[in-house]
This record gives structure tokens, C-alpha cells and sequence, in this order.
């Protein structure tokens, strides 16, 4: 799986970057690479903490051959996750068993199958049409609460496959917290509120665990 999975993903990297590298050296565009540099640091000041965060977040419940495929295909957090914690739970498998482990495998296949599909008929063919056609009024509610509702959707269902009330609260009070308390008191922080959110959960919750008296 190691073998194959960074063989696959390395493959998938040069097919990812070959459209910008034509752009930056044959289609002369006159981007120096100090503007380069520029933009790659601007994105990995935003999303920098995401490369280290999410690989070690999803493995537990995703497993070795799954990881591959999911950051392979993209939209884990609000597609490829729940379609592997929904699999686990209907054959009643924990993640990190050797049962939990094909269960996101044929999932996530499903769901890169469904949402294929439904890209090319759904989207292709008609949600031009669709959107151009809606009220405004419905587009301001869909702009407002898609978002909420895609990724508020993600958390409860994790809570409820885990079954851990002790993390659980652990990371609403800290998240709470970050957001509501920190992030307003100090508007700089709110680039790293993310990462200190998950760093003080995984702390918290390792400290504060139900500790087991040797017999």
C-alpha cells in the first residue's frame, strides 16, 4: 500500500502541476519567480497547517489504503469521511480493525463513482440552467447556510460513530473557546486558531483521559 499509494500520488502531483508549469515557462505569462515564491507562501500561510493537521485527523479512521485514495480525490471532510465513518457503521466495524479497514475502501470508490455521475449529468448538463432560474431570495439562503450545514454535518456524525463524550466535549469547549473568546480578543490569532484548537483538543484530551489502575 506505501509502495503504490506514493507512487500513485507522486504520478498524481506532476499530472496536477503540469497545466500551471505549461502556463508558467511556455504560455508566457512573465510570472518571475519571486511573484511565485509570493503566491506559495501566501497559500501556505493559510492553509500550511492543514498539510500536517488533516493526514494525521484522518488516518485513524481512514486507515493506510484509504489515505491514498482520499487525499487522492479531494472533499474528505465533507464527502470521503462521512461515506467511510457511514460504511464502518452499518457492518459495525471500528476504525483501525482489520474489518474497519476495507470498509472505506469500497466507500470512498462509491462515492468518487456517485459523485462522477452526478457531476456530468447533474452539473454539467443542468445546474447552469438551475441556478440561472432560482429566485434570488433562495440563492442568498443557499450562499448563507450550505456551508454550516455541509460541514456542521461531518462532526455530529464522527461524535455519534466514536462514542467518546469525554473528547467530545473536550473539543466543543476548546472550540468555543478559540472562537468565540480568543479569536475576537486577538484578531492576529485567528490564522492559527485552527491549529491551536486541535493541538489544545489532542492535549486536553490525553491528560484529562479516564486513566486504568494497574491491577
Amino acid at each position: 500500500m506505501s509502495r503504490w499509494g506514493r507512487l500513485t500520488m507522486l504520478v498524481g502531483l506532476a499530472i496536477s502541476l503540469a497545466a500551471p508549469a505549461y502556463l508558467l515557462f511556455f504560455a508566457g505569462l512573465g510570472a518571475t519567480p519571486a511573484q511565485v515564491l509570493t503566491a506559495f507562501l501566501a497559500v501556505a500561510g493559510a492553509f500550511g497547517f492543514l498539510w500536517m493537521i488533516e493526514p494525521v485527523t484522518y488516518f485513524p479512521i481512514l486507515g493506510e489504503s484509504s489515505i491514498y485514495q482520499a487525499f487522492m480525490t479531494g472533499n474528505i471532510a465533507n464527502k470521503l469521511l462521512p461515506a467511510a465513518l457511514t460504511a464502518q457503521t452499518a457492518i459495525g466495524a471500528r476504525p483501525g480493525t482489520r474489518r474497519g479497514g476495507p470498509a472505506p475502501v469500497s466507500a470512498i470508490s462509491g462515492a468518487v463513482m456517485v459523485h462522477l455521475t452526478s457531476l456530468v449529468l447533474v452539473v454539467g448538463f443542468f445546474g447552469t440552467w438551475f441556478i440561472a432560474n432560482l429566485p434570488p431570495t433562495i440563492l442568498h439562503v443557499m450562499q448563507v447556510y450550505i456551508v454550516p450545514t455541509v460541514f456542521g454535518a461531518v462532526p455530529v456524525q464522527a461524535l455519534a460513530h466514536l462514542k467518546q463524550p469525554r473528547t467530545a466535549a473536550i473539543a466543543v469547549l476548546v472550540s468555543v473557546t478559540v472562537v468565540f473568546v480568543i479569536s475576537p480578543a486577538v484578531p492576529a490569532f485567528g490564522m492559527y486558531a485552527t491549529v491551536a484548537a486541535v493541538a489544545s483538543t489532542i492535549i486536553l484530551a490525553w491528560d484529562l483521559r479516564k486513566r486504568r489502575t494497574a491491577q
